[in-house]
């Protein structure tokens, strides 16, 4: 089999592609092969490459691809979680699908459909500029039929209490794109975003805290990637500063369905991202993102039907994915002009 490795800016590590048809289809040989996947990348310094995407030509007319995302957990080499997707993963994997073959290399104002197997997802990727190893890119994650905003609610109310040990915690629990537990300044214990930036791992254990008794909600595994969590406070006119865990530790920026999430939740009255949004002029869908690693603009399309709120889609732009090339897992014999070992030292 064949291996890709691409980056999306803003991921806080690289993603390997594969292509599906060269793996079992049941979910125990599957793991099993992909634990010595792993195995090899570990040995060969790639321990920090946390997500894989398995991808195909679409079985459906409608789609270019067929996705299917594996969040590796840094606690073991055959430790997964199947549950949720990866915008930035999806970037990556149209990437590689371009570059072997899969599909059509990508340029200007082509599009590739993507149909995601984890959790229904259908989504289209846009590119807008392109070179020999780049592309700048816009994705749309699109509800055909467009649906209730209410109905992204996990617990059909814009608020939840959360029993977080000896204390109560509201937070927002919604999903779109993947679920996500979204936390005001008050219960992150931040003032504003500057404090938001400068937490430590106090704030970071918290935060962990918070999202383990959501996982417990649902009867996740508390120790999976899902659900996700964020801050996100108001940062003056038009502005959202937002802050997120992921695996294994902080965010460098959102994920890119962190930030579709948001910009879903800022459109449901009364939830924590729409309160902060309120607060800082920005309720109509257009959310401007503050983060660490620098900003985002999300723009969510909603319509009225049937006296409701329907979200028809979210469109993340000016997203940059490098294709880094290829190599053998089996051997880790890399045919790029590059050693395999550079080509896995990228931002974690």
């Amino acid at each position: 089999m064949i291996g890709h490795i691409a980056y999306a800016s803003g991921a806080p590590c690289p993603t390997l592609v594969l292509d599906a048809q060269q793996f079992p289809r049941e979910s125990g040989p599957l793991l099993e092969t992909l634990t010595e996947v792993r195995r090899r990348l570990v040995l060969a310094g790639g321990a920090h490459l946390l997500k894989i995407a398995l991808i195909e030509p679409s079985s459906h007319p409608l789609f270019d691809l067929d996705y299917r995302f594996i969040q590796a957990l840094p606690d073991g080499v055959g430790r997964f979680d199947l549950r949720g997707s990866c915008g930035h993963s999806v970037l990556c994997s149209v990437m590689a699908a371009g570059r072997s073959g899969m599909l059509p290399r990508q340029g200007p104002g082509d599009r590739a459909r993507v149909r995601v197997l984890n959790n229904g997802d259908h989504l289209v990727c846009e590119t807008e500029e392109t070179d020999r190893d780049t592309a700048r890119c816009t994705m749309y994650f699109l509800h055909t039929p467009p649906v209730p905003v209410s109905g992204l609610l996990l617990r059909d109310e814009p608020q939840t209490i959360l029993d977080v040990e000896d204390e109560k915690v509201t937070v927002s629990l919604v999903s779109s794109g993947n679920p996500y537990v979204f936390v005001g300044a008050r219960d992150a214990g931040v003032r504003d975003s500057a404090e938001l930036f400068a937490g430590g791992a106090g704030l970071f254990d918290r935060l962990q805290r918070i999202r383990e008794a959501a996982a417990r909600l649902f009867d996740w595994p508390a120790d999976g990637a899902f659900p996700k969590i964020a801050v996100v406070v108001p940062d003056g006119p038009g502005r959202i500063a937002a802050r997120a865990v992921t695996v294994p530790g902080w965010h460098p920026t959102l994920a890119l369905t962190g930030a579709v999430c948001l910009g879903a939740a800022s459109c449901i009255p009364e939830t924590i991202p729409w309160l902060a949004a309120r607060d800082a002029g920005s309720l109509g869908g257009q959310v401007n993102i503050l983060t660490t690693g620098g900003s985002t603009a999300v723009t969510a399309t909603t319509r009225v039907g049937d006296g409701r709120t329907e979200l028809a889609w979210v469109a993340v732009g000016n997203k940059t994915v490098r294709f880094h090339g290829s190599f053998f897992p089996e051997s880790l014999t890399y045919f790029q002009p590059r050693e395999f070992g550079e080509c896995l030292s990228l931002p974690a």
